[in-house]
Protein backbone atom coordinates (compact mmCIF):
# COMPACT_ATOMS: atom_id res chain seq x y z
CA UNK A 1 0.00 0.00 0.00
CA UNK A 2 1.42 3.29 -0.58
CA UNK A 3 1.90 5.94 1.97
CA UNK A 4 2.51 9.68 2.18
CA UNK A 5 3.68 10.22 5.74
CA UNK A 6 3.19 13.32 7.67
CA UNK A 7 6.01 14.86 10.10
CA UNK A 8 5.16 18.03 11.51
CA UNK A 9 8.31 19.31 13.79
CA UNK A 10 6.97 21.34 17.25
CA UNK A 11 10.55 22.44 18.26
CA UNK A 12 10.30 19.28 20.40
CA UNK A 13 13.32 16.52 20.61
CA UNK A 14 14.73 14.87 17.61
CA UNK A 15 12.86 15.09 15.01
CA UNK A 16 14.82 13.53 12.27
CA UNK A 17 14.92 10.70 14.40
CA UNK A 18 11.10 10.37 14.74
CA UNK A 19 10.64 10.83 11.25
CA UNK A 20 12.75 7.74 10.38
CA UNK A 21 10.90 5.59 13.20
CA UNK A 22 7.38 6.45 11.46
CA UNK A 23 8.82 5.21 8.28
CA UNK A 24 9.89 2.18 10.17
CA UNK A 25 6.54 1.73 11.64
CA UNK A 26 4.49 2.48 8.32
CA UNK A 27 7.13 -0.91 6.58
CA UNK A 28 6.35 -2.83 9.94
CA UNK A 29 2.82 -2.23 9.43
CA UNK A 30 2.75 -3.12 5.42
CA UNK A 31 2.80 -0.12 3.90
CA UNK A 32 5.25 1.55 1.21
CA UNK A 33 6.33 5.06 2.05
CA UNK A 34 6.53 6.68 -0.91
CA UNK A 35 6.82 10.47 0.24
CA UNK A 36 7.45 12.20 3.18
CA UNK A 37 6.02 15.69 4.05
CA UNK A 38 7.05 17.77 6.51
CA UNK A 39 6.56 21.38 8.38
CA UNK A 40 7.34 23.48 11.46
CA UNK A 41 4.38 24.79 13.30
CA UNK A 42 4.56 26.37 17.23
CA UNK A 43 1.05 24.61 17.64
CA UNK A 44 -1.85 22.29 15.80
CA UNK A 45 -3.98 23.61 13.57
CA UNK A 46 -7.50 23.11 15.19
CA UNK A 47 -9.55 21.45 12.06
CA UNK A 48 -6.34 19.92 10.05
CA UNK A 49 -3.73 19.85 12.27
CA UNK A 50 -1.44 20.72 9.84
CA UNK A 51 -3.33 23.84 8.30
CA UNK A 52 -5.29 23.89 5.69
CA UNK A 53 -2.12 25.03 2.87
CA UNK A 54 -0.34 22.09 4.16
CA UNK A 55 -3.15 20.19 3.83
CA UNK A 56 -3.54 20.86 0.06
CA UNK A 57 -0.07 20.49 -0.22
CA UNK A 58 -0.70 16.98 0.88
CA UNK A 59 -3.19 16.31 -1.12
CA UNK A 60 -1.20 17.06 -4.19
CA UNK A 61 1.47 14.51 -3.53
CA UNK A 62 -1.89 12.23 -3.11
CA UNK A 63 -2.26 12.69 -6.26
CA UNK A 64 1.41 12.87 -7.85
CA UNK A 65 2.47 9.45 -6.25
CA UNK A 66 -0.93 7.76 -6.42
CA UNK A 67 -1.05 7.74 -2.37
CA UNK A 68 -3.28 4.96 -1.31
CA UNK A 69 -3.09 6.05 2.67
CA UNK A 70 -1.75 8.89 4.29
CA UNK A 71 -0.16 8.28 7.84
CA UNK A 72 0.47 11.02 10.25
CA UNK A 73 3.64 11.25 12.84
CA UNK A 74 1.08 12.33 15.56
CA UNK A 75 -2.45 11.26 17.43
CA UNK A 76 -5.22 13.18 15.71
CA UNK A 77 -8.48 14.36 16.71
CA UNK A 78 -11.37 12.29 15.42
CA UNK A 79 -12.28 15.83 13.96
CA UNK A 80 -9.12 16.26 12.53
CA UNK A 81 -8.86 12.89 10.92
CA UNK A 82 -12.34 13.66 9.65
CA UNK A 83 -11.85 16.73 8.40
CA UNK A 84 -8.18 15.41 6.55
CA UNK A 85 -10.15 12.51 5.21
CA UNK A 86 -13.19 14.80 3.60
CA UNK A 87 -10.77 17.04 1.76
CA UNK A 88 -7.96 14.43 1.00
CA UNK A 89 -10.39 12.29 0.05
CA UNK A 90 -8.46 9.47 0.98
CA UNK A 91 -8.01 7.34 4.23
CA UNK A 92 -6.06 9.21 7.20
CA UNK A 93 -4.25 7.08 9.53
CA UNK A 94 -2.49 8.74 12.60
CA UNK A 95 0.12 7.21 15.11
CA UNK A 96 -2.11 5.81 17.98
CA UNK A 97 -4.15 3.84 14.88
CA UNK A 98 -0.91 2.82 12.84
CA UNK A 99 0.77 1.43 16.02
CA UNK A 100 -2.85 -0.44 17.24
CA UNK A 101 -2.79 -2.18 13.38
CA UNK A 102 0.69 -3.46 13.75
CA UNK A 103 -0.06 -4.95 17.05
CA UNK A 104 -3.31 -6.19 15.98
CA UNK A 105 -1.41 -8.16 13.15
CA UNK A 106 1.58 -9.36 15.56
CA UNK A 107 -0.96 -10.91 17.43
CA UNK A 108 -1.10 -14.40 18.18
CA UNK A 109 -1.40 -15.31 21.63
CA UNK A 110 -5.33 -15.55 23.13
CA UNK A 111 -4.23 -13.16 25.75
CA UNK A 112 -2.21 -11.09 22.91
CA UNK A 113 -5.26 -10.74 21.16
CA UNK A 114 -7.76 -10.05 24.03
CA UNK A 115 -5.24 -7.01 24.88
CA UNK A 116 -4.91 -5.98 21.22
CA UNK A 117 -8.85 -5.96 20.37
CA UNK A 118 -9.62 -4.08 23.86
CA UNK A 119 -7.27 -1.34 22.83
CA UNK A 120 -8.74 -0.85 19.81
CA UNK A 121 -12.59 -0.46 21.14
CA UNK A 122 -11.27 1.83 23.81
CA UNK A 123 -9.86 3.83 20.73
CA UNK A 124 -12.79 3.57 18.40
CA UNK A 125 -14.96 4.44 21.33
CA UNK A 126 -13.55 7.97 20.76
CA UNK A 127 -14.37 8.33 16.55
CA UNK A 128 -17.99 7.46 16.71
CA UNK A 129 -19.46 10.60 16.98
CA UNK A 130 -20.44 11.80 13.37
CA UNK A 131 -18.28 8.82 12.12
CA UNK A 132 -20.68 7.45 9.52
CA UNK A 133 -23.75 9.13 7.99
CA UNK A 134 -26.19 6.44 9.23
CA UNK A 135 -26.09 7.68 12.96
CA UNK A 136 -29.12 9.66 12.65
CA UNK A 137 -32.00 8.87 14.72
CA UNK A 138 -34.09 5.93 13.25
CA UNK A 139 -37.64 7.20 11.96
CA UNK A 140 -40.36 5.63 12.56
CA UNK A 141 -43.10 4.04 10.45
CA UNK A 142 -45.03 0.80 10.23
CA UNK A 143 -42.18 -2.03 10.28
CA UNK A 144 -39.19 0.50 10.77
CA UNK A 145 -40.33 1.63 13.93
CA UNK A 146 -36.70 1.62 16.18
CA UNK A 147 -35.70 0.72 19.31
CA UNK A 148 -35.59 4.78 20.19
CA UNK A 149 -31.72 4.58 20.34
CA UNK A 150 -29.24 6.37 17.48
CA UNK A 151 -27.39 4.25 15.46
CA UNK A 152 -24.60 6.00 17.52
CA UNK A 153 -25.83 4.73 20.88
CA UNK A 154 -26.35 1.31 19.75
CA UNK A 155 -22.78 1.46 18.79
CA UNK A 156 -21.63 2.91 21.89
CA UNK A 157 -23.53 -0.02 23.40
CA UNK A 158 -22.38 -3.19 21.69
CA UNK A 159 -18.80 -1.93 22.40
CA UNK A 160 -19.25 -1.02 26.18
CA UNK A 161 -20.81 -4.53 26.40
CA UNK A 162 -17.63 -6.36 24.41
CA UNK A 163 -15.17 -3.93 26.19
CA UNK A 164 -16.64 -4.74 29.72
CA UNK A 165 -15.89 -8.98 28.04
CA UNK A 166 -12.92 -8.37 27.66
CA UNK A 167 -11.85 -6.83 30.71
CA UNK A 168 -13.80 -9.75 32.69
CA UNK A 169 -11.98 -12.17 30.74
CA UNK A 170 -8.07 -10.29 30.87
CA UNK A 171 -8.77 -10.21 34.62
CA UNK A 172 -9.51 -13.67 34.76
CA UNK A 173 -5.62 -14.10 33.17
CA UNK A 174 -4.26 -11.61 35.21
CA UNK A 175 -5.38 -13.71 38.37
CA UNK A 176 -4.01 -17.06 36.56
CA UNK A 177 -0.50 -14.80 36.72
CA UNK A 178 -0.57 -13.52 39.74
CA UNK A 179 -1.58 -17.41 41.26
CA UNK A 180 2.18 -18.38 39.24
CA UNK A 181 3.94 -15.45 40.81
CA UNK A 182 2.93 -16.29 44.28
CA UNK A 183 4.15 -19.41 43.48
CA UNK A 184 7.39 -18.47 42.30
CA UNK A 185 7.64 -16.10 45.27
CA UNK A 186 7.53 -18.79 47.84
CA UNK A 187 10.30 -20.36 46.13
CA UNK A 188 12.17 -17.22 46.00
CA UNK A 189 13.42 -17.50 42.24
CA UNK A 190 15.32 -14.47 41.74
CA UNK A 191 13.25 -12.85 39.16
CA UNK A 192 14.88 -10.57 35.82
CA UNK A 193 12.67 -9.25 33.25
CA UNK A 194 14.01 -7.73 29.73
CA UNK A 195 12.87 -3.88 29.08
CA UNK A 196 13.89 -1.53 26.21
CA UNK A 197 12.71 0.70 23.41
CA UNK A 198 11.74 -1.81 20.59
CA UNK A 199 14.46 -3.01 18.44
CA UNK A 200 17.22 -2.69 20.51
CA UNK A 201 17.86 -6.33 20.98
CA UNK A 202 16.63 -7.82 23.59
CA UNK A 203 15.17 -10.83 21.87
CA UNK A 204 18.54 -11.27 20.73
CA UNK A 205 19.87 -11.29 24.14
CA UNK A 206 17.65 -13.39 25.26
CA UNK A 207 18.04 -15.54 23.17
CA UNK A 208 21.74 -15.03 23.65
CA UNK A 209 21.63 -15.84 27.76
CA UNK A 210 18.63 -18.79 27.68
CA UNK A 211 18.98 -20.27 24.36
CA UNK A 212 15.30 -20.40 23.96
CA UNK A 213 15.18 -19.72 19.74
CA UNK A 214 12.44 -16.58 20.21
CA UNK A 215 11.78 -15.49 17.15
CA UNK A 216 13.83 -11.87 15.97
CA UNK A 217 13.63 -9.95 13.20
CA UNK A 218 14.99 -6.24 12.34
CA UNK A 219 11.16 -4.71 12.40
CA UNK A 220 9.48 -2.69 15.19
CA UNK A 221 7.25 -5.29 16.91
CA UNK A 222 8.53 -8.44 15.25
CA UNK A 223 6.16 -10.24 17.56
CA UNK A 224 3.71 -9.75 20.93
CA UNK A 225 4.53 -12.80 22.94
CA UNK A 226 6.55 -12.90 25.64
CA UNK A 227 8.84 -16.01 26.78
CA UNK A 228 9.77 -16.90 30.32
CA UNK A 229 12.72 -19.40 31.00
CA UNK A 230 14.37 -20.84 34.19
CA UNK A 231 18.38 -20.48 34.09
CA UNK A 232 20.45 -22.27 35.76
CA UNK A 233 23.23 -19.35 36.91
CA UNK A 234 25.85 -21.99 39.21
CA UNK A 235 25.74 -23.48 42.72
CA UNK A 236 26.11 -20.20 44.19
CA UNK A 237 22.55 -18.97 42.71
CA UNK A 238 20.74 -21.62 41.75
CA UNK A 239 17.92 -20.95 39.34
CA UNK A 240 16.93 -17.90 37.74
CA UNK A 241 13.77 -16.84 36.00
CA UNK A 242 14.23 -14.63 33.11
CA UNK A 243 11.62 -13.15 30.64
CA UNK A 244 11.56 -10.98 27.63
CA UNK A 245 9.00 -8.69 28.50
CA UNK A 246 8.02 -5.26 26.92
CA UNK A 247 9.67 -3.16 24.27
CA UNK A 248 8.76 0.20 24.21
CA UNK A 249 8.27 3.04 21.55
CA UNK A 250 8.14 7.07 21.72
CA UNK A 251 4.52 8.02 22.14
CA UNK A 252 3.08 4.58 23.21
CA UNK A 253 -0.70 4.68 22.78
CA UNK A 254 -2.23 5.20 26.13
CA UNK A 255 -4.59 2.56 25.38
CA UNK A 256 -1.84 0.22 24.89
CA UNK A 257 -0.40 0.54 28.06
CA UNK A 258 -3.84 0.35 29.84
CA UNK A 259 -4.82 -2.40 27.71
CA UNK A 260 -1.43 -4.45 28.26
CA UNK A 261 -1.28 -3.48 32.17
CA UNK A 262 -2.12 -7.23 33.33
CA UNK A 263 0.97 -8.55 31.28
CA UNK A 264 2.92 -5.78 32.39
CA UNK A 265 2.34 -6.66 35.97
CA UNK A 266 5.14 -9.46 35.09
CA UNK A 267 7.27 -6.41 34.90
CA UNK A 268 6.18 -4.70 37.76
CA UNK A 269 7.21 -8.13 39.82
CA UNK A 270 10.58 -8.48 39.07
CA UNK A 271 13.05 -8.17 41.51
CA UNK A 272 15.52 -6.95 38.27
CA UNK A 273 15.19 -5.14 35.27
CA UNK A 274 17.78 -5.50 32.22
CA UNK A 275 17.12 -2.03 30.41
CA UNK A 276 18.56 -2.74 26.60
CA UNK A 277 19.79 0.13 25.07
CA UNK A 278 20.84 0.47 21.60
CA UNK A 279 24.62 1.84 22.18
CA UNK A 280 24.61 2.92 18.41
CA UNK A 281 21.29 4.36 18.22
CA UNK A 282 22.30 8.30 18.13
CA UNK A 283 19.13 8.89 20.10
CA UNK A 284 19.55 6.27 22.51
CA UNK A 285 19.22 8.78 25.89
CA UNK A 286 15.89 9.71 24.60
CA UNK A 287 15.05 6.18 24.09
CA UNK A 288 15.99 5.61 27.66
CA UNK A 289 14.22 8.49 28.76
CA UNK A 290 10.57 7.02 27.27
CA UNK A 291 11.25 3.53 28.51
CA UNK A 292 11.37 4.97 31.79
CA UNK A 293 8.78 7.15 31.43
CA UNK A 294 6.14 3.82 30.66
CA UNK A 295 8.50 2.04 33.34
CA UNK A 296 6.52 4.88 35.84
CA UNK A 297 2.85 4.53 34.14
CA UNK A 298 2.86 1.08 35.37
CA UNK A 299 4.60 1.66 38.47
CA UNK A 300 7.44 -0.41 37.91
CA UNK A 301 10.42 2.27 37.92
CA UNK A 302 11.08 1.49 41.62
CA UNK A 303 13.00 -1.72 40.55
CA UNK A 304 16.69 -1.60 40.20
CA UNK A 305 17.68 -2.52 36.63
CA UNK A 306 20.90 -2.52 34.58
CA UNK A 307 21.35 -0.48 31.63
CA UNK A 308 22.99 -3.29 29.10
CA UNK A 309 24.42 -1.45 26.20
CA UNK A 310 23.62 -4.08 23.86
CA UNK A 311 25.61 -3.87 19.97
CA UNK A 312 28.83 -2.26 20.93
CA UNK A 313 30.01 -4.01 17.92
CA UNK A 314 28.13 -1.54 16.13
CA UNK A 315 28.96 0.82 18.44
CA UNK A 316 32.95 0.87 18.53
CA UNK A 317 32.75 0.05 22.19
CA UNK A 318 34.53 -2.68 24.19
CA UNK A 319 32.29 -5.37 26.47
CA UNK A 320 33.34 -3.83 30.55
CA UNK A 321 31.01 -3.35 33.85
CA UNK A 322 30.64 -0.07 35.39
CA UNK A 323 29.38 0.56 39.02
CA UNK A 324 27.37 3.04 40.91
CA UNK A 325 28.90 4.94 43.96
CA UNK A 326 27.53 2.16 46.15
CA UNK A 327 29.83 -0.02 43.98
CA UNK A 328 26.74 -1.84 42.44
CA UNK A 329 26.73 -2.77 38.82
CA UNK A 330 24.80 -0.14 36.64
CA UNK A 331 25.90 -0.74 33.92
CA UNK A 332 26.96 -3.36 31.32
CA UNK A 333 28.76 -3.36 27.66
CA UNK A 334 28.05 -6.13 25.44
CA UNK A 335 26.75 -7.60 21.58
CA UNK A 336 24.25 -10.12 22.00
CA UNK A 337 24.67 -10.95 18.58
CA UNK A 338 28.47 -11.43 18.64
CA UNK A 339 28.32 -12.73 22.28
CA UNK A 340 31.12 -10.26 23.40
CA UNK A 341 30.27 -9.48 27.11
CA UNK A 342 27.94 -11.97 27.77
CA UNK A 343 30.08 -13.50 30.42
CA UNK A 344 29.95 -9.89 32.28
CA UNK A 345 25.94 -9.97 32.08
CA UNK A 346 25.73 -13.43 33.46
CA UNK A 347 28.27 -12.02 36.50
CA UNK A 348 26.22 -9.40 36.97
CA UNK A 349 22.80 -11.05 37.25
CA UNK A 350 24.59 -13.55 39.38
CA UNK A 351 26.04 -10.68 41.88
CA UNK A 352 22.31 -8.56 42.00
CA UNK A 353 20.82 -12.26 43.21
CA UNK A 354 23.01 -12.79 45.58
CA UNK A 355 22.90 -9.37 47.03
CA UNK A 356 18.83 -9.97 47.03
CA UNK A 357 17.19 -8.62 50.19
CA UNK A 358 15.75 -11.27 51.91
CA UNK A 359 16.53 -13.81 49.09
CA UNK A 360 17.17 -17.54 49.62
CA UNK A 361 18.82 -18.97 46.59
CA UNK A 362 16.07 -21.31 44.64
CA UNK A 363 18.07 -25.09 44.26
CA UNK A 364 15.10 -27.19 43.86
CA UNK A 365 16.10 -27.73 39.69
CA UNK A 366 20.01 -28.27 40.33
CA UNK A 367 21.12 -28.93 36.93
CA UNK A 368 24.57 -30.06 35.76
CA UNK A 369 26.90 -26.39 36.28
CA UNK A 370 27.36 -26.68 32.33
CA UNK A 371 23.71 -26.09 30.83
CA UNK A 372 23.28 -22.93 30.41
CA UNK A 373 18.97 -23.46 30.22
CA UNK A 374 16.29 -25.06 31.88
CA UNK A 375 13.09 -25.91 30.60
CA UNK A 376 10.66 -23.06 29.98
CA UNK A 377 9.20 -21.54 33.00
CA UNK A 378 5.71 -22.93 33.58
CA UNK A 379 3.19 -20.14 32.74
CA UNK A 380 -0.33 -20.34 31.91
CA UNK A 381 -2.02 -22.63 29.02
CA UNK A 382 -0.36 -22.13 25.92
CA UNK A 383 -2.74 -19.14 24.58
CA UNK A 384 -2.86 -17.55 27.60
CA UNK A 385 0.48 -16.51 28.16
CA UNK A 386 1.69 -13.47 29.09
CA UNK A 387 1.40 -11.19 25.93
CA UNK A 388 3.70 -8.17 25.55
CA UNK A 389 5.94 -6.71 22.82
CA UNK A 390 9.46 -7.40 22.08
CA UNK A 391 12.21 -7.31 19.65
CA UNK A 392 15.61 -7.10 18.45
CA UNK A 393 18.02 -7.46 15.60
CA UNK A 394 21.42 -7.73 17.33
Amino acid sequence: MRAALVGIDFGQGDFAASVEELQLLARSAGAEPVTTITAKRSSPDAAYFVGSGKADEIGLAVLDHRIEIVIFNHALSPAQQRNLEKRLNIRVLDRTSLILDIFAQRAASHEGKLQVELAQLQHLATRLIRGWTHLERQKGGIGLRGPGETQLETDRRLIGERVKALRARLDKLRKQHETQRRSRGRSQTFSVSLVGYTNAGKSTLFNAVTKAGVYVADQLFATLDTTSRRVYMGQEVGNVVISDTVGFVRELPHQLVAAFRATLEETIHADLLLHVVDASSPVRMEQIEQVNLVLKEIGADHIPQILVWNKIDAAGLEPSVERDEYDKISRVFLSARTGQGLDLLRGAIVEWAKNAPGARLNQAYHVDEEADEEPAETEAEPDSSPTLTHVGSH
